[in-house]
C-alpha cells in the first residue's frame, strides 16, 4: 500500500511540476520574463529541498539569474532559445525534477538505508558493435559478438529508477546501431534521460524528429579535432559525418554535446579556441574530455598524454570555463575534475558500466567484474565484493588530480581485483590486472610529483556532500590521508 501512495504521489507532482514548466516556458521571450521565471524556479528548488538547501547558495544563485551580464546566464538563455520547446520541457521534467531533484534525495536515502554505493547515473552498452575501428579502441575490434536484449536493457533502467537513478547513458560498440530498441526504452521510460556515445554516422532526418517527439534523448558525438587529427585516429570521412550530425541536432532543436578523447597526438588540436569557438557555433553545448585509457591488449600507450600536456590539459579547462573566456561552450574533463566530484565517481559511487554481455565494471575503463545483470539484480550488483572494495576505498587519493585506482594508483586496483577475485571480461582478448596496471605505473609516478605540486599550490573547498562511507563522512582526515604517501 506504502509503495502505492508513493507512486500515486509522485505521478501528481510530477504532473504539477510539468503544468508548472508550461507556464515557465511560455514566458522566456525577453530577458526580463527569463530572469523572473529563473528565480521562480530556485524558489521551487528551494522549498524541494527544505532544510537541504543553503540560503547562501541560492541567494547567490538568485543573483547571478537576474544578471543580464552574467556569463552563464547568457549561455543558459541561448539553449533556451534555439531548443525545441517540447524537448526542453522534457529535458526540465527528467533531467532537473527527476534526477537532479527527487532522484538524489532517493539516492541519498538509499545509500544509507543499504550501505552501499548507488549511482546518479549507470551506463551500459547495447551492443559491443561497431561500424568503425579507431585506433587504439578496444570496442571496434570485438565484431557483433554480443548484445544487451531489450527486456535487460528493461529490467536495467526498470531497477535503477527504483534506487533513484533517472540518466541513462549508452556507449558499445556504437549505440545507434540498437535505435529501435533504444526508442522504445525511452518511450516506456519517459521519465528518465538518455544520453547516446555515439560516432553520428547513423544520425538522420527520421531519427532526429523520433527524439524531438520523445524529447528524453540526447547525443555525445565522438569529435577529435581538424579533419586531420579526427580521421587519423577514426577513418576518413569521419570527420564530415560528424557535422552532418550536429547541423542536423541543431536544426531541430535538440541539445547536444562532444566526447573526445583526448591522446598525445591530438590534445592540442581538441583544446584549440578555433576548434572550441566552431563546434560551439555549430550547437555543440557541452562536451566530455576523456584522457586516453592503455586499456586492452591492442591499447597504444604511446597516446597516453604527457605529464606536460596533462598540466596544461587542466589549466585550458579551467580557463574555458572561467569569467574570461566568452565561449559558448561547458566543457567537464573526466580525469582532471576529481575535486568537483570527490574524486573516482566509479563502482557505483556516482555510475558504473555494465557492457554489452551483462558484466557489471565499475567503470567503463576497468573491464573486470564479479557480477552480471543476467542474474543479479542491480542493488546485488552494488552489493558485490568488487563494488564494496570500491565503497570502502574511495577516495583513491587524497590529491583529486590522482582519482583513478589504475591510472594513478594501480596497485590498488590490482589489490581490489586479486582480493575480490574479479574476472577479465575483454572479449577481444583477456587482459590480467597485473597486465593493465604494468602499463601505468611509469606514468603513475611521472604524474604523482607534478599533480601534488599542481593540487597544492589551488585553493580547494570540501564539497558540503559527498558520498564516502559513513566512517569517513564522520571523520573525514581518514578520506583525506588514507592513500596518502
Amino acid at each position: 500500500m506504502a509503495s502505492v501512495m508513493e507512486n500515486l504521489s509522485h505521478a501528481a507532482e510530477r504532473q504539477a511540476i510539468s503544468v508548472m514548466m508550461d507556464g515557465f516556458l511560455k514566458h522566456l521571450n525577453s530577458q526580463e520574463d527569463k530572469a523572473k521565471t529563473y528565480v521562480q524556479l530556485v524558489d521551487l528548488a528551494g522549498k524541494f529541498y527544505g532544510n537541504g538547501a543553503k540560503k547562501e547558495t541560492l541567494d547567490k544563485v538568485r543573483a547571478a539569474v537576474q544578471d543580464p551580464n552574467n556569463r552563464w546566464m547568457k549561455f543558459i538563455n541561448r539553449i533556451v532559445d534555439e531548443t525545441d520547446p517540447h524537448y526542453a520541457k522534457m529535458m526540465l521534467l527528467n533531467l532537473g525534477y527527476e534526477s537532479f531533484f527527487r532522484g538524489t534525495k532517493m539516492i541519498r536515502a538509499n545509500r544509507e538505508k543499504y550501505n552501499c554505493n548507488i549511482p546518479w547515473l549507470i551506463l551500459f552498452d547495447p551492443t559491443n558493435a561497431c561500424n568503425m575501428h579507431c585506433a587504439g579502441c578496444w570496442s571496434g575490434t570485438y565484431g557483433n559478438k554480443s548484445n544487451l536484449s531489450y527486456e535487460i536493457m528493461d529490467k536495467i533502467v526498470t531497477q535503477g529508477k527504483e534506487l533513484g537513478a533517472h540518466l541513462y547513458m549508452m556507449t558499445g560498440g556504437e549505440p545507434t546501431v540498437r535505435m529501435k530498441d533504444i526508442l522504445k526504452l525511452a518511450e516506456k521510460h519517459d521519465d528518465c534521460f538518455f544520453g547516446l556515445y555515439s560516432n553520428s554516422t547513423l544520425i538522420n532526418d527520421e531519427l532526429c524528429q523520433k527524439i524531438v517527439k520523445l524529447g528524453n534523448i540526447t547525443f555525445m558525438l565522438s569529435i577529435e579535432g581538424t579533419p586531420e587529427t579526427n580521421d587519423a585516429r577514426r577513418g576518413e570521412g569521419h570527420y564530415d559525418a560528424v557535422i552532418r550530425a550536429m547541423d542536423l541536432l541543431k536544426k531541430y532543436g535538440i541539445v547536444f554535446g562532444t566526447s573526445i578523447c583526448y591522446t598525445s597526438q591530438n590534445i592540442e588540436a581538441v583544446t584549440d579556441e578555433k576548434f572550441l569557438r566552431f563546434i560551439s557555433e555549430k550547437g555543440a553545448r557541452f562536451g566530455f574530455y576523456f584522457h586516453y585509457m592503455p586499456v586492452g591488449n591492442n591499447a597504444v600507450p604511446a597516446l597516453m598524454p604527457t605529464v606536460e600536456q596533462r598540466k596544461e590539459m587542466i589549466r585550458k579547462i579551467r580557463w574555458i570555463r572561467s569569467n574570461e573566456c566568452d565561449i559558448e561552450f561547458y566543457p567537464m574533463d573526466f580525469q582532471n575534475d576529481g575535486e568537483y566530484v570527490g574524486g573516482c565517481i566509479a563502482g557505483g559511487r556516482n555510475y558504473f558500466h555494465i557492457n554489452s554481455n551483462g558484466d557489471a565494471e565499475p567503470c567503463v575503463f576497468i573491464h573486470f567484474s564479479d557480477s552480471n545483470i543476467h542474474d543479479k539484480s542491480i542493488l546485488e550488483i552494488l552489493q558485490s565484493p568488487l563494488f564494496m572494495a570500491y565503497h570502502e576505498g574511495q577516495p583513491f587519493n587524497r590529491n583529486h588530480l590522482r582519482p583513478c585506482p589504475m591510472l594513478e594508483n594501480p596497485d590498488l586496483l590490482r589489490k581490489m581485483v586479486k582480493e575480490t577475485g574479479a574476472h577479465g571480461t575483454n572479449e577481444e582478448s583477456e587482459e590480467s590486472v597485473d597486465h593493465l596496471c604494468d602499463k601505468c605505473d611509469e606514468y603513475a609516478a611521472e604524474w604523482a610529483p607534478v599533480a601534488d605540486e599542481v593540487w597544492a599550490g589551488q585553493t580547494h573547498k570540501i564539497p558540503p556532500y559527498e558520498n564516502y562511507t559513513k566512517e569517513k563522512r564522520e571523520h573525514p582526515e581518514l578520506a583525506a590521508f588514507e592513500h596518502a604517501e
